[in-house]
């Protein structure tokens, strides 16, 4: 077999592509089901974890800057390795890569659900995101590679996106339900039958194509350290000011940053090739999914806060302010698909930024004495502008490159999205640190200006009508 060059420091194997696919009759439908599966549960443990928050303080303490470490510990790990498991995935094949993380995920799972201290929580919570970075990335290269055809790739995504989606909106129902039937520990349990699921459904898939890549060992330290250092400054200086050590991690946060660009810029085989950024087709995505992420993650870690601590509901009862949402946005993610075929991916994307922003200014309005069903309807702007942009931006995303950097870019997409969900968290709880009510308001505000401008910006550069809306099946931008 032959060897054709792909960029930079990479080969791939001509013809590799004949190991992958759809294989035996009925293997792309369980790649599919695998995938969504996978996300789903991957998503769960972020909204619903989330609801869970209140009762394991109750349960084995901690403050309020432990709880946002439960929960950005996860989402931290989550966006700064997914990088180099986009490669991983690349070089070891999606199915492989994907039953890796499924394993792992799994196991770490269940060590959350038997900690007996928050440090433990913490630590696992690590292995978790961990874990979860190998797997997103892999199960969207499984799609990528099980359904050739770009519409069928479409509605493949589409599905893939309903099972996340739908996981973050409904994440505060079953966490909700467990936490108040059983206990918060039941959450993490819940993914062990899901991950047995996962793993029959992947033995069906057909093998995946696999490409050379190196792994970038001084670019994935200086991701890690950079993000690390970020969350920690503005976790720990929105509850004890700028002190010196706040100070000495923001000024990590800068130089590794700085430090990452330079790597990616010289190395032959980055995990990060600077070259995608040049495709508006991979920027928009990148900078879009960030704000979309960071605007619903954050209003879902406030908003579980103020139905359970300001408000005095149940865990149960506050999951259940989020059905509504959870309903619409599941028909939201499938009709997402249709309306680009329709109307173009510039405006669906602008049309769910500026969904998403008139939800988060409307639930400014909010406050203690809102009637509950006004509260829950407020809540679906956000999740339906969401889930309209979110499908638009993925499927743009992965059409605008080679097939066979599928894993990469969806691995540069997804660690855009946690990224921003970390980074909420810890700003919106620093927010909400001094004066819970204010906090809320200011959150909010800001999530609304973020989608807001994000509207605009891809007004801006997104081209108009049905332009970029579905490439040829060779990824070529």
């Amino acid at each position: 077999m032959s060897v054709t060059q792909s960029g930079p420091g990479t080969a791939v194997e001509a013809g590799a592509g004949e190991r992958g696919g759809p294989g035996r009759p009925g293997s792309a439908t369980a790649a599919l089901v695998a995938a969504v599966l996978g996300f789903f549960v991957i998503t769960v443990d972020v909204s619903g974890v989330t609801i869970a928050l209140p009762a394991v303080r109750g349960d084995i303490g901690g403050s309020m800057s432990g709880l946002q470490w439960v929960a950005d510990s996860y989402t931290l790990m989550f966006a700064a390795l997914m990088l180099s498991a986009g490669a991983l995935s690349d070089a070891v094949g999606a199915r492989r890569a994907y039953g890796w993380g499924l394993g792992v995920f799994t196991l770490a799972s269940l060590a959350c659900g038997a900690a007996p201290t928050l440090g433990a929580l913490t630590a696992a919570r690590v292995v978790q995101g961990s874990a979860a970075a190998v797997m997103v990335p892999a199960s969207l290269a499984l799609i990528r590679q099980a359904f050739p055809e770009a519409g069928a790739r479409a509605r493949a995504i589409a599905l893939w996106t309903v099972g996340g989606a739908v996981a973050m909106a409904a994440g505060p129902v079953l966490g909700g339900l467990l936490t108040t039937e059983w206990s918060w520990r039941a959450v993490f349990c819940l993914n062990a039958p899901a991950g047995l699921a996962g793993f029959l459904f992947l033995l069906r898939a057909g093998r995946s194509p696999r490409r050379r890549a190196a792994f970038d060992l001084p670019g994935q330290l200086t991701a890690v350290l950079a993000l690390a250092a970020l969350t920690f400054a503005v976790i720990e200086g929105g509850h004890a000011g700028l002190t010196g050590t706040v100070a000495a991690a923001a000024g990590v946060a800068v130089v590794s940053g700085a430090g990452f660009v330079a790597v990616e810029a010289r190395r032959r085989a980055p995990m990060l090739p600077l070259e995608l950024f040049r495709q508006r087709g991979v920027t928009v995505p990148v900078l879009a999914g960030f704000c979309l992420n960071a605007a619903f993650y954050g209003v879902v870690f406030v908003l579980s806060l103020f139905f359970q601590e300001q408000r005095g509901q149940s865990a149960l009862s506050a999951g259940l302010m989020f059905v509504p949402m959870a309903a619409v946005t599941a028909c939201a993610n499938y009709l997402s698909p249709r309306a680009v075929s329709r109307f173009g991916p510039r405006t669906v994307v602008v049309v769910g930024l500026l969904i998403a922003a008139l939800g988060c200014a409307g639930l400014r309005t909010v406050d203690v004495g809102t009637p509950a069903w006004v509260t829950a309807l407020l809540m679906i702007p956000l999740g339906v502008g969401g889930s309209l942009a979110m499908p638009a931006l993925t499927s743009l995303m992965l059409d605008s490159v080679a097939a066979e950097r599928a894993g990469t870019a969806a691995a540069l997409l997804n660690t855009s999205r946690q990224t921003g969900g970390a980074l909420s968290i810890a700003v919106f709880g620093a927010l909400l640190a001094g004066n819970f009510a204010p906090g809320m308001r200011e959150s909010l505000l800001l999530a609304a200006c973020l989608m807001a401008a994000t509207a605009l910006g891809a007004a801006a550069l997104l081209p108009r009508g049905n332009q970029g809306a579905v490439r040829g099946a060779s990824g070529r931008p």
